[in-house]
């Protein structure tokens, strides 16, 4: 009889990472890549923004030589590249280069080969999350944390991502792991490992060269542990032991991460962090309960008809509020209870930590991240593992915890399907808006003031080459807009263009407003481009088509 309870439970947790890795991997191409991913493209095939055709035309059928694997490129090139042309530290970036070079050759399935170590990382979060739970409260509370990380939407969508969450939220969780079993070590059997230690800080030293969010947890992880360690009475010689341990972690931890204290203050004053808006007083609050909402359901609002974004909205408020309500059920139980009351008050501290240190980069640096859900990453695995213990203490009831999964895989299709998180600037639907007449030659002009606006001129690229004929006279073009030479409508007059007597000039220009859109432009001195202002369109950005006619001399 025990042993089948224990086949049951071991089933169960294989049964949650299997169905973790369906979600991750169904429709994994589905998706365009969009101006982040394209950015992480460059990078991890080993190239960089000198490696791309600036400011000359290139053929759109060619759009995909571009994202083709460099050889025989070193972490510390890949390292370099990224610290003068972007914001982010190396390992994973590094380690994405290495596992497409086990691909290679990548071929027409290389979006699919990008996005699954991100997938792969995703799923390796599940078991993680599992063994958080079973060693922090139970084995049931696991396989329900693990069944949550692998149904969750928030989870799935960061997961298809080709970008470093996957790999920082696996992290922390294995670093949350290890706070468990430190705490566990200290306030159950008043003793300290040592390869406990090492393990904690060797996973949080990876994290740092991973993302550099993966600091705010490390420093909320410190905080907790000085918060139990206060709260709790221990005696004085546990007490010196542990700060004794504690500072050489933390030294330890902070000295490996010196190399890459220059980089992150040059990266935070580079142009590519500007694009957070300034917060005003209330709007980070409520876009905090949206993400939270969005952790455990997401029914299709984005580009959606007002009748079904009225109705999923209503749905997902209902569903959290009696959610809520029974998860703070659970957690005040847990609160009360001498066996979970420690590890509970660990995860609310950290989980309250964080989301305090994110509200301190908010209103003190003027930079709102919670405009984007994908940041909380950072406190998602606590978050996560609070809801699975909670659901565990109060939802005994199997089928209420069998309709928290339903709507959690429901929300996951729409997830993979393209209906919910979707992709920052809609490359797809940029893509059908330039296509609108597949039968006239087109050419896709780019103005770009940084590498970002190069990436998201790419993205829309590689989502329009496939909607046009290859033996269309199709081509596509960046102009440099800070060019303090020759202005940006004087370089684009000077493209050579295709022999064609009718052209659909597309010309996308990060920062123009409407108005400052020229009527009329002339090519090549034959070819006469007038604007249509009915095609003008602004998604974050604006995109305006010109319809040109070649003229008789």
């Amino acid at each position: 009889m025990i042993n089948n309870k224990i086949s049951l439970h071991y089933l169960s947790l294989v049964g949650a990472i299997a169905l973790g890795a369906i979600l991750r991997f169904w429709h994994l191409d589905l998706k365009p890549l969009w101006m982040d991913e394209v950015i992480t493209s460059i990078f991890s095939l080993g190239k960089n923004y000198h490696d791309l055709p600036l400011d000359v035309i290139f053929p759109l059928e060619r759009v995909q030589e571009i994202f083709t694997f460099n050889l025989g490129v070193s972490c510390s090139q890949i390292a370099t590249n990224l610290d003068t042309q972007s914001t982010h530290p190396p390992l994973f970036f590094c380690a994405m280069y290495r596992w497409l070079s086990w691909m290679t050759p990548l071929g027409t399935e290389w979006v699919t080969k990008l996005r699954s170590l991100p997938a792969l990382l995703g799923i390796a979060t599940i078991p993680a999350i599992y063994w958080l739970n079973r060693i922090a409260f139970s084995k049931s509370s696991g396989i329900i944390a693990a069944l949550i990380m692998a149904t969750s939407p928030f989870a799935v969508y960061l997961s298809q991502e080709a970008r470093h969450y996957t790999a920082p939220m696996f992290l922390i969780t294995l670093s949350l792991l290890g706070v468990t079993q430190i705490q566990r070590d200290i306030f159950e059997r008043s003793r300290l490992r040592f390869w406990v230690w090492l393990l904690w800080t060797i996973i949080n030293s990876i994290g740092l060269y991973i993302h550099y969010f993966f600091a705010l947890a490390f420093i909320a992880e410190i905080a907790t542990l000085l918060f139990l360690i206060y709260r709790y009475k221990l005696n004085i010689l546990i007490i010196k032991k542990i700060w004794l341990f504690l500072f050489i972690s933390s030294t330890a931890v902070f000295i490996s991460f010196i190399p890459l204290l220059l980089e992150i203050f040059n990266h935070a004053q580079r142009t590519e962090t500007n694009w957070l808006p300034t917060p005003n007083y209330i709007s980070p609050l409520y876009q905090t309960l949206i993400n939270w909402v969005l952790m455990v359901i997401a029914l299709p609002v984005e580009n959606q008809s007002l009748p079904v974004a009225i109705i999923s909205i209503l749905l997902m408020i209902l569903f959290s509020i009696w959610l809520a309500r029974k998860i703070f059920q659970g957690l005040h139980f847990l609160l009360l209870d001498n066996k979970n009351n420690i590890s509970t008050t660990a995860l609310l501290i950290f989980t309250i930590l964080v989301i305090l240190e994110f509200l301190t980069i908010i209103y003190l640096f003027g930079k709102d991240i919670t405009v984007v859900p994908r940041y909380n990453f950072v406190y998602y695995p606590s978050f996560c593992a609070l809801l699975a213990v909670g659901l565990n203490s109060c939802l005994k009831n199997k089928k209420l915890i069998s309709g928290f999964l339903f709507i959690s895989i429901i929300s996951c299709i729409f997830v993979v399907s393209n209906l919910a998180f979707q992709k920052p600037f809609q490359p797809e639907k940029v893509a059908l808006n330039m296509n609108l007449e597949p039968s006239i030659p087109l050419m896709l002009v780019t103005g770009y003031s940084s590498y970002q606006d190069v990436a998201l001129g790419l993205s829309f690229a590689l989502a329009l080459e496939p909607l046009r004929n290859a033996d269309k006279l199709d081509n596509f073009a960046f102009i440099n807009q800070n060019s303090n030479v020759i202005p940006f409508w004087q370089q684009l007059s000077q493209l050579p263009i295709p022999d064609t007597s009718k052209l659909n000039l597309w010309i996308v220009a990060p920062g123009l407003r409407r108005r400052d859109y020229k009527p009329q432009v002339i090519l090549s001195e034959q070819t006469v481009c007038k604007i249509d202002p009915t095609q003008h369109y602004r998604i974050g950005i604006p995109y305006q088509l010109y319809r040109c006619i070649k003229v008789a001399l």
